[in-house]
């Protein structure tokens, strides 16, 4: 197998070996905000946004892109999630994404739980651009990563 020295390091990348650890129950809670007009937030509340309910269609997308997260982060392990958990706060001046993401496995799930937030306020970014011209994502970030031993 390459060990890449022909190349410039500059461009070397591989992914790190977990083979010889042990699997942990792997816990990552993560947040972030889509800053929203008032009146952008008063359409999501009363469902009149055209493309439809707007924080049931991110939850889903926050799933599934937390599923999806090795596929989209080069050098990120695939973990096999056993629970991921979404929910929102809504707030006069926009959404609160958290989520919280669960695995028994060798590495961490913090890519996971990073993905759906930022999944999640891609969504509903995607689902008020046509009216709201001003948003934009604020606070994306790791709340807590823990491991424990089985």
């Amino acid at each position: 197998m390459s060990d890449f020295t022909h190349l410039d390091k500059n461009y070397q990348a591989k992914m790190v070996d977990v083979s010889d650890k042990t699997k942990q129950l792997r816990i990552a809670k993560a947040k972030g905000k889509i800053n929203l007009q008032k009146e952008t937030v008063e359409k999501i509340l009363s469902n009149s946004i055209i493309k439809g309910n707007v924080l049931a269609v991110a939850k889903v997308a926050a799933i599934q892109g937390s599923k999806k997260t090795s596929e989209l982060i080069p050098m990120c392990h695939n973990v096999f999630i056993s629970q991921v958990a979404v929910d929102f706060e809504v707030v006069d001046d926009g959404v609160l994404c958290f989520s919280k993401v669960v695995a028994v496995d060798v590495t961490g799930i913090e890519m996971e739980a990073l993905t759906a937030v930022s999944v999640a306020l891609l969504t509903i970014y995607d689902m008020c651009k046509a009216v709201d011209k001003k948003m934009s994502f604020s606070d994306i970030v790791l709340l807590e990563k823990t491991k424990q031993d089985l």
